[in-house]
């Protein structure tokens, strides 16, 4: 890298905004007076807008022009990228979009800012449709965000269920969970939003402010699906109570309309026992979970649930810690059980989708118990974020899926395997089963995509074996990158759907 590029120390002090660096390069005191700056003037980081940096790689010359050039006219002459239809190869392509007329929001924009904004959405590739559209179309859905669930919570013998969902449903082998600035609650706004938190601020409480109609909640509640979310946790934690109907959903939680046994943590299972009953009869029905047994710290002191659990880990060969961790996972895993027993027994269970992440890797373990845990060294830039995603329903015919992604394409993907009407331009992760070019991203804005991966804390780039990229790759992406960060936290600050998506 040279020493104007990214990361460097005049990026960081005239373009960029990353705090840890800027102090390691630029020092603590410098660092303070720029946020102090920044803070008064309202600066945001400088973002370089390419429509040509990040097209796919499977495509031939000729198809990336194609491509490249979506935009077309409408009835009043304005450019723009509605009901895109192309043919490529002689196989017509159709694109999860909706009718935006992004040509005549520019040319009728005075806000500049705005008309930034609309000008990048306008000039991005969404994604085509494929075979897995609509393939749960009319599936009752359960979307859940399991505290601190990881590699380390399979297990075929201690967490059965578990295991099953991983292994016989959609296997994705090379899925990562990055942590962002608000754990937990920054965690369920990617999943749940398909958005990158803004730096700084508690991204989901300020979303309860602004119009979200590609959440889950708001999507299904839209065609007629009852949509409830649970926590078993204190109700106003993180301000769920505010970001959670503001996602379409009658919220309940401890202290609010979920009567669960007050211990920390909480229990998962007891969660399932006493919320099922409440929609599994009420077809079709939305359930979103935030659990929070596996929560740390992780010893049999100090946690209720590893102690509930403690039988059943005492004779494993590992730290107290390991056996704690894995003990409040064992919840995790009695709660998943109880939910496909009753769904079986309603006769729904091949006819709900079940969809599960981490909201974060379990960072309340020691690196040594994570390496323990894991059987080698785990390497802290990338392996350390790896992470199962569960999708899965009974009979699902079981699929490897080794294409790299992240928590940030959950939203994108379910809406696609649904069937729902969105744009796939309005969000920063991409449905895993379309032809996108993978793109994982991380809070330092390192990435991972096909042909490799790059440290922006080093300015390394390793390729896949095989592969050999240039540095023009690695500015490209990594503009494309800044961007994803940038506009992410514009849509938060302007409620910038309100301003496109007009209700009926």
């Amino acid at each position: 890298m040279n020493n104007s590029g990214q990361y460097s120390a005049y990026d960081l002090y005239f373009k960029n905004n990353y705090p840890i660096l800027s102090i390691q390069k630029i020092g603590l005191i410098t660092t303070m007076r720029i946020d102090l700056q920044r803070l008064v003037s309202g600066w945001s980081p400088v973002v370089e807008v390419s429509t040509t940096a990040y097209l796919p790689t499977n495509l031939s010359p000729s198809e990336k022009i194609l491509l490249d050039n979506v935009l077309t006219e409408d009835s009043n002459g304005f450019k723009n990228a509605t009901a895109i239809e192309k043919k490529v190869k002689g196989v017509k392509i159709e694109y999860n979009i909706l009718d935006i007329p992004f040509g005549q929001l520019i040319a009728n924009e005075e806000n500049k800012n705005i008309k930034a904004i609309h000008t990048y959405f306008s000039n991005l590739e969404p994604t085509a449709k494929n075979e897995f559209t609509g393939k749960y179309e009319g599936y009752n859905l359960i979307f859940i965000t399991a505290e601190s669930f990881s590699p380390y919570a399979v297990n075929k013998d201690l967490t059965p269920t578990l295991y099953k969902m991983v292994h016989k449903g959609y296997n994705f082998t090379n899925f990562y969970n990055p942590i962002w600035g608000v754990s937990t609650s920054d965690g369920e706004y990617v999943a749940c939003t398909g958005l990158i938190p803004k730096s700084g601020v508690w991204s989901f409480y300020k979303s309860g402010a602004i119009e979200l109609p590609f959440v889950m909640g708001n999507q299904l509640k839209d065609i007629g699906y009852k949509t409830i979310a649970y926590h078993n946790h204190t109700y106003s934690y993180y301000r769920r109570d505010i970001s959670h109907p503001n996602m379409g959903y009658e919220y309940k939680a401890l202290g609010h309309g979920l009567d669960v046994k007050e211990t920390w943590p909480e229990s998962d299972i007891e969660m399932m026992e006493k919320t099922i009953p409440e929609y599994i009869n009420e077809e079709p029905f939305h359930a979103y979970y935030m659990t929070v047994s596996g929560h740390m710290q992780y010893s049999f002191s100090g946690n209720y649930i590893a102690l509930k659990n403690k039988e059943y880990v005492a004779d494993l060969p590992y730290s107290e810690q390991a056996k704690a961790y894995i003990a409040t996972q064992i919840e995790l895993d009695k709660a998943l059980e109880y939910l496909l027993k009753e769904l079986e027994e309603a006769g729904l269970a091949d006819k709900t989708l079940i969809v599960m992440s981490a909201d974060h890797y379990p960072y309340g373990l020691e690196y040594k118990t994570i390496d323990e845990l894991a059987g080698h060294d785990v390497e802290h830039t990338f392996e350390l974020y790896k992470s199962p995603l569960i999708i899965y329903t009974e009979n699902i015919e079981p699929i490897t899926i080794d294409k790299p992604c992240s928590s940030l394409d959950i939203n994108p993907t379910i809406s696609n395997l649904l069937g729902l009407e969105y744009d796939s331009r309005l969000l920063m992760g991409s449905d895993i089963f379309s032809n996108s070019t993978p793109l994982v991203v991380f809070l330092d804005k390192s990435f991972i995509t096909d042909k490799g991966r790059y440290d922006a804390k080093t300015g390394r780039f390793t390729p896949v074996d095989g592969i050999k990229v240039n540095q023009d790759y690695i500015d490209k992406v990594s503009a494309f990158v800044d961007s994803k960060f940038h506009f992410s936290a514009k849509i938060l600050e302007t409620d910038y759907y309100s301003k496109i998506l007009k209700k009926e």
